[in-house]
């Protein structure tokens, strides 16, 4: 049950980070990375996501710390993970970032690179060490444990498909195309499930199972990166469904890190209120046009972008198509 003052306060702290403001954050990065879409240079064009990003959220009225960032300490001129960012005149916040989802993806121009970004009440969101993390989502509408985390492949599936009253069959789960899904691939295969494989882009895939009706994608499974578990689960903590994750601290150094960043228990499994506690914000905005978002589309002396954006606390999801004509902040800012 929720406490009405923790709402409230979260209300209030994040009632000046307006939407819009955090579209314009991912729009800028979408664009940058987008210049350089199917060049083969994924770097470069995470970096130069990376820089729009910081640009926009340094002008911000928040107080903000980056909690999920693109690593872990201040060697690169990255989003690192304890960077601060705003302008320090507003709310203590903690962001989640993901400037270029799919850097592949958008090294060769293939479909669904998005650029995201979360924000919570500061304190809220998991501090999550950049490893590894086991995933498996459903979307909203289905009891509570349906399916498990520490389930086989094939006992979730069947799970699924009765709660849903439908055969197996008709149950499509989608999963990282890697080696080490060999075993869940052939779990769900057994059931009867069919297997969707994406090459990149897991907080796009965790976001496809709250809409089966529209993306064909019933479930969520696999072994991805934790900031990326964090920034799906922000996105489901505001449009709904049921996620369980647990971080992959295999090695005596990762279980040192996480502890670092206040993990005592390396083999908890964290939901997704455990993950993202209180009011959160969410927007992603297509790079490369996928199932998702469409890409950012050059056409003349207009920039058109989609984005999304929601927030948890009134379950709002906004679907925002942008035409820029000042061109010169795009270049310049």
């Amino acid at each position: 049950m929720t406490n009405p003052s923790i709402t409230v306060q979260s209300d209030l702290v994040l009632e000046r980070i307006l939407s819009i403001e955090i579209v314009r954050v991912t729009e800028r990065a979408a664009v940058s990375a987008a210049r350089l879409r199917g060049h083969g240079r994924e770097k470069d064009s995470d970096q130069a996501a990376v820089d729009a990003m910081r640009r926009e959220l340094n002008k911000l009225p928040i107080d903000g710390t980056v909690v999920i960032g693109e690593g872990e300490l201040d060697e690169a001129p990255m989003l690192y993970i304890g960077e601060k960012v705003g302008n320090k005149h507003g709310p203590r916040v903690d962001i989640a970032v993901d400037p270029l989802e799919g850097t592949t993806l958008c090294a060769k121009n293939m479909p669904g690179a998005i650029a995201t970004l979360a924000m919570a009440e500061a304190g809220t969101l998991l501090h999550a060490p950049d490893v590894y993390m086991e995933k498996i989502a459903i979307g909203p509408g289905y009891p509570k444990g349906v399916v498990d985390l520490d389930a086989p492949a094939e006992e979730n599936i069947l799970n699924l498909a009765k709660a849903k009253g439908v055969r197996p069959q008709e149950i499509t789960a989608l999963l990282l195309d890697r080696p080490r899904h060999a075993d869940l691939i052939a779990g769900v295969r057994k059931a009867g499930g069919s297997v969707a494989l994406i090459s990149d882009g897991d907080v796009a895939g965790v976001i496809h199972t709250a809409d089966p009706e529209h993306s064909g994608i019933d479930i969520y499974l696999g072994t991805g990166g934790a900031p990326e578990g964090v920034l799906a689960a922000a996105a489901l903590r505001c449009i709904g469904g049921q996620m369980q994750c647990r971080l992959v601290l295999d090695t005596e150094e990762r279980r040192e890190r996480s502890l670092k960043m206040g993990i005592k228990d390396a083999r908890k499994r964290y939901e997704i209120e455990d993950m993202v506690r209180g009011d959160c914000l969410f927007a992603a905005t297509g790079v490369t046009t996928g199932a998702m978002l469409k890409g950012v589309r050059f056409r003349g002396d207009i920039i058109e972008t989609e984005t999304v954006v929601m927030r948890s606390i009134t379950g709002t999801v906004r679907w925002i198509r942008a035409e820029h004509r000042q061109l010169e902040k795009f270049h310049l800012d």
